[in-house]
């Protein structure tokens, strides 16, 4: 037995702290310091380096600010209305560039077709063979000059340029309704799209509103004037199908 510490002659292991009533201190939970002791301060960046902010929160109970839905009728900006709604002056420029290049052809040919059926019409009656009296002569004459006078070859060239021409309506709409351009449409950067969906109309609509497009020529062509003034230069086809032309230059 060692007597070495006058303070502890029974060699007694020492004993933790006690608090006024013989209980132990409380242990600060980990992570956050106890009651008097000493606080870390967060590390500072240094100086000339940016400092990372924390975005704004609202307030309780505001409500919060939504986008605005997509395909938000007529407005600018909206996918598809990059650049707002397209003036009148493209608008005519495109109508005349389809026009050719689905007319060309057809005008051609309808050309042809009445050059030959008026050689076909100059054809005389030939009655120099019948005796004089010969009824019978001089009528076999006139359905023989008139059967080689009917324009057979006429009738063909006009029926294949009609073909062509309705062919070409059909291809304008396929490709409006499928991409909102057709060739003239797409040299002059607009496209036609519906107004509450931002999107191209589809083969069926884009029929509609070539159906409407009839309407605008009332009233001495009115409504191909009308987008000189509206406020979404729209055409009575326009608002009756719910499409606008938008420029996407």
């Amino acid at each position: 037995m060692s007597f070495g510490d006058p303070n502890n002659p029974y060699g007694q292991q020492p004993q933790a702290p006690q608090g006024p009533y013989g209980q132990q201190p409380p242990v600060p939970p980990q992570g956050q310091p106890g009651y008097g002791y000493p606080q870390q301060t967060p590390p500072q960046q240094p100086y000339g380096y940016p400092q990372q902010q924390v975005p704004p929160q609202q307030a309780y109970g505001y409500p919060q600010q939504q986008a605005a839905p997509y395909g938000q009728p007529g407005m600018p900006g909206m996918p598809g209305m990059p650049m707002g709604y397209a003036s009148w002056g493209a608008r005519v420029g495109a109508i005349l560039l389809d026009g050719l290049i689905i007319g060309a052809l057809p005008t051609i040919l309808y050309i042809v077709g009445a050059i030959m059926a008026a050689s076909s019409s100059s054809t005389s009656v030939d009655t120099s063979s019948c005796q004089p009296g010969d009824v019978q002569c001089v009528s076999d004459a006139y359905n023989s000059a008139a059967s080689s006078a009917t324009p057979t070859g006429a009738i063909i060239v006009m029926a294949i340029a009609w073909l062509i021409l309705v062919g070409g309506g059909f291809f304008l709409m396929a490709k409006e309704g499928g991409t909102g351009q057709t060739p003239g449409k797409k040299a002059l950067g607009i496209k036609v799209l519906k107004e509450t969906t931002g999107q191209p109309l589809g083969f069926g609509m884009t029929f509609v509103r070539y159906i409407c497009r009839y309407l605008n020529g009332l009233l001495c062509g009115i409504g191909w004037l009308w987008p000189l003034w509206d406020d979404k230069n729209q055409t009575f086809a326009d608002k009756i199908v719910g499409t606008v032309v938008v420029s996407v230059k």
